[in-house]
């Protein structure tokens, strides 16, 4: 069955639902993975926990792991394996620690796995979870932009379901229900617009951290919210979209959409567009893909269109928000050229949001590390690693001249 046949790589009909569905959340205390735990409370009887995961909060991670009983909980900081174990003491759950457990807790047999570590810091994990054909539900935008053909293949090869939780991408998921490919006209990714969005260069080019993450609509971490204020979130979302559903870079499309109530459109050759709409809450894409192909109920709050009052929608300027158009750039060159993009934004983010760079910057550097730097096409998992280190060396640089 050729790629455009199927609803998601790797998929070809729906698993059967099995209950009590087993789970791995990995970055369970950030705001996906603590999200999804909410959504599993509502509905205990369907899910047992076998592995959570998390960077450093060792406290926090015991917490759930005692709350949920996770066979494993892992955190990545080696340094923190002693405060994990003590904090676990007299439960049943294991302590481990450092990059190999994280990849040794995707070897766990689950059916179903959170990819909510932010960064690339994921993309290992995610790899293996891959391989070992599970269903993926794929928080983590980073890692498909920095790997996609190779993640792509990864699913294809060994049957794994990746599951869209970006609120974009599970809208598009949901529009499609099924469709084949060659029916569909064009995808448009909706865009709140950020803090920003009306703001001019001049009043962007004097805006500080505490500004840019302060979303007028989500509620984020944030990396992530810096990302929807530069707009390189939806230039991410573009790549993502471009690897899970393979309409042609052409035919994907974003629009500006403040009320962030519309989550994304699917139009068919027939122009006919269907839509998905709901409350900006980041519970509703993820409990879409954790119960799919069935649905569970949740507490979020209903969408009231009444009480909205009217929906609206502005062309994206990427004059003042070049970072779509970077991001486009990027995936039209494809090779090495979106990891690239990848890691050098995450290395202007970090110095913005100490202080070290301005706000305009951040898009600068960007197109800076991918001009300068142009490493062959990577073949693996390791090269992709690779490129990544290196673009962190050249954005580093990078901002160290803008200082």
């Amino acid at each position: 069955m050729s790629r455009a046949e199927t609803l998601s790589p790797g998929l070809i009909v729906p698993p059967p639902v099995a209950h009590p569905r087993t789970i791995s959340i990995f970055g369970a205390t950030g705001s996906v993975g603590t999200s999804t735990l909410d959504l599993i409370r509502l509905n205990p009887s369907h899910y047992r926990i076998v592995a959570l995961t998390a960077h450093s909060d060792a406290a926090g991670l015991a917490r759930l792991a005692r709350e949920f009983g996770a066979q494993v909980a892992v955190i990545g900081d080696p340094a923190q394996h002693q405060t994990l174990a003590d904090a676990l003491e007299g439960c049943a759950t294991q302590a481990w620690s450092g990059p190999q457990a994280l990849l040794d807790a995707a070897d766990l047999d689950a059916d179903w796995t959170m990819a909510a570590i932010v960064g690339c810091a994921g993309l290992a994990p995610i790899m293996r979870s891959l391989l070992r054909g599970r269903s993926v539900a794929l928080a983590n935008k980073e890692a498909l932009v920095s790997s996609g053909a190779l993640m792509i293949e990864a699913a294809r090869s060994s049957g794994a379901t990746l599951l869209p939780v970006d609120s974009e991408h599970n809208a598009i998921f949901q529009c499609l229900a099924g469709a084949s490919y060659d029916q569909v006209q064009s995808i448009t990714l909706t865009a709140s617009g950020g803090p920003f969005r009306t703001w001019t260069l001049d009043q962007m080019r004097a805006a500080g951290p505490a500004q840019a993450v302060a979303h007028p609509n989500w509620s984020m971490g944030a990396k992530i919210s810096v990302d929807s204020a530069t707009m390189f979130n939806k230039g991410l979302e573009l790549i993502e979209a471009y690897h899970l559903f393979p309409v042609g870079l052409d035919a994907i499309r974003i629009l500006v959409h403040p009320q962030s109530v519309i989550h994304s459109m699917v139009e068919y050759r027939d122009r006919s567009t269907l839509a998905q709409l709901g409350a900006p809450d980041m519970r509703i894409p993820i409990a879409s893909a954790l119960a799919w192909p069935d649905r569970i109920a949740t507490n979020c709050a209903p969408l009231d269109l009444a009480t909205i009052g009217q929906l609206t929608f502005e062309p994206l300027d990427d004059k003042r928000f070049p970072g779509p158009g970077i991001c486009r750039q990027a995936i039209a060159a494809g090779g090495a050229a979106p990891a690239i993009l990848n890691a050098a934004n995450e290395i202007a983010v970090a110095a913005f949001l100490r202080e070290e760079i301005g706000f305009l910057d951040i898009a600068a550097i960007v197109s800076t590390v991918l001009a300068g730097y142009t490493p062959a096409e990577p073949q693996c998992l390791q090269d992709v690693l690779a490129i990544d280190k290196d673009a962190r060396v050249h954005a580093a640089a990078a901002v160290r001249t803008r200082n």
